[in-house]
């Protein structure tokens, strides 16, 4: 639990560090089409119906652009989402919710989810962003 927390220090310091890095999107760009494109879609917009949940149960995997809620959690739960999957994340934070988001901690490090990440807000409109960062800031305290 201890290196997931300094993994999640790590990673939420990044994308604090390189939020206008044009090369931290660029490398975040490759990063989500290679892992998070099949599911979320290459121009960020999901899985079609994505609030409505399929015949297991599971909802499809939302847009991670402005239209979806991506841009409503902070840093430290959307590095917990793509760090341990949905399922655990949520389990982690008392909510039972069956999540079809696969953890990638082991095919990503510290530094590809902070790219990945700063690539997705670079799509959000200014007023989500900062939405998206205030919630990350009053999340730390």
């Amino acid at each position: 639990m201890l290196a997931g927390v300094a993994i999640l220090g790590t990673v939420w310091a990044a994308i604090h560090l390189f939020a206008r890095d044009g090369a931290a999107v660029a490398r975040g760009r490759v990063l989500y089409d290679a892992n998070c494109a099949a599911c979320h879609g290459g121009n960020l917009k999901g899985q079609p119906d994505w609030q409505s949940a399929g015949s297991d149960g599971r909802l499809p995997a939302p847009p991670h652009d402005a239209t979806g809620h991506t841009w409503h959690h902070s840093d430290a739960d959307l590095i917990a989402y793509i760090t341990y999957g949905g399922a655990e994340a949520l389990t982690q934070m008392g909510v039972a919710f069956d999540s079809g988001m696969p953890g990638f901690g082991d095919v990503l490090n510290a530094d590809e989810i902070a790219d990945i990440l700063t690539y997705i807000k670079s799509h959000w409109p200014e007023r989500e962003r900062q939405y998206q960062a205030e919630r990350s800031t009053s999340d730390e305290s």
